[in-house]
């Protein structure tokens, strides 16, 4: 079954105080290029989290993003810098010394100075915490498979078609390329009886040539091994492991036998058709570098 490598899920899950929402989203890559960013709280979680989906998804430049939040009541909590109070009480005394100042020093006039009270995340629980992962991160990767699995299914669609064309064409080279010989050396041989009376020719030479003209542009061996190419990659969509980079290799062989036709062809049509050839291996190319 073929898988997209472009995809986006997303998962949310809540456990007692907190909430977790995990988006994830992939695009083409060579190899599989994960990268995670995460809240502070979860960063031992960091190397776990990179083994589940390296098990699910193993190919593309894989990002997740990991956002935290917890109920209003554990959000935040205030607390006292009693080092920094301190020092702001002697100072307020030595002022009141100084300058005979006379009242006190409140707790209000302590609290309202700069950094003595300050507002720390709170800790989640960290059963909550996991659990919320764990479930969040599932949702996120089903999505993202879910999605993978559609945008494959309408890759394989678009295979097939192409497939279907090039059935067409390489018949259309096969029924084609025996006759281009016969035709050549009726030209060949319509030129010899137009030469002037009397004039000698090596009927075995002639042949000879003909023999090598013949062999020279034979391309049954490479239809054979294109037609084998495309075989074994349409034996690849029922595949249940990566099958991108078969795909693309086998699309490098068959791009190098039609390329060996080219150079073969001593014929229009059948260089249009090899044309036409190479048109379709490059659209399924495109398709194959977005394959899992």
């Amino acid at each position: 079954m073929i898988k997209s490598m472009t995809g986006y899920g997303k998962g949310q899950a809540r456990v007692d105080d907190v909430t977790l929402t995990i988006e994830i989203k992939s695009v083409n890559h060579r190899y599989g290029d994960i990268g995670v960013k995460t809240p502070r709280c979860l960063l031992a979680q960091e190397t776990e989290i990179r083994r589940r989906i390296g098990e699910r998804l193993k190919r593309g430049k894989i990002d997740l993003y990991i956002n935290l939040e917890l109920a209003s009541g554990s959000a935040r909590m205030p607390v006292l810098n009693r080092e920094l109070a301190a020092a702001y009480l002697e100072q307020f005394r030595a002022l009141q010394s100084q300058f005979g100042l006379e009242g006190g020093v409140t707790p209000a006039l302590l609290a309202g100075q700069k950094d003595v009270l300050t507002l720390s995340e709170g800790e989640p629980d960290e059963a909550a915490l996991l659990a919320s992962l764990d479930a969040a991160l599932d949702q996120a990767l089903d999505a993202m498979e879910r999605m993978r699995m559609a945008e494959g299914a309408a890759t394989q669609r678009d295979l097939e078609e192409r497939f279907i064309a090039l059935d067409a064409l390489l018949e259309g080279a096969r029924q084609r390329a025996p006759l281009i010989p016969a035709e050549w050396q009726g030209r060949l041989q319509e030129r010899l009886s137009r030469l002037q009376n009397g004039f000698e020719f090596d009927v075995q030479r002639v042949a000879q040539e003909i023999a090598i003209f013949a062999d020279r542009c034979d391309i049954s061996e490479e239809l054979t091994r294109f037609q084998s190419h495309l075989e074994q990659f349409r034996g690849l969509f029922e595949a249940e492991e990566p099958i991108g980079r078969q795909m693309d290799f086998l699309v490098q062989e068959m791009n190098r036998e039609a390329n060996t036709m080219g150079s073969k062809s001593n014929d229009l049509e059948l260089t249009r058709t090899v044309v036409a050839i190479k048109a379709e291996l490059e659209k399924v190319r495109e398709q194959v570098q977005n394959i899992e």
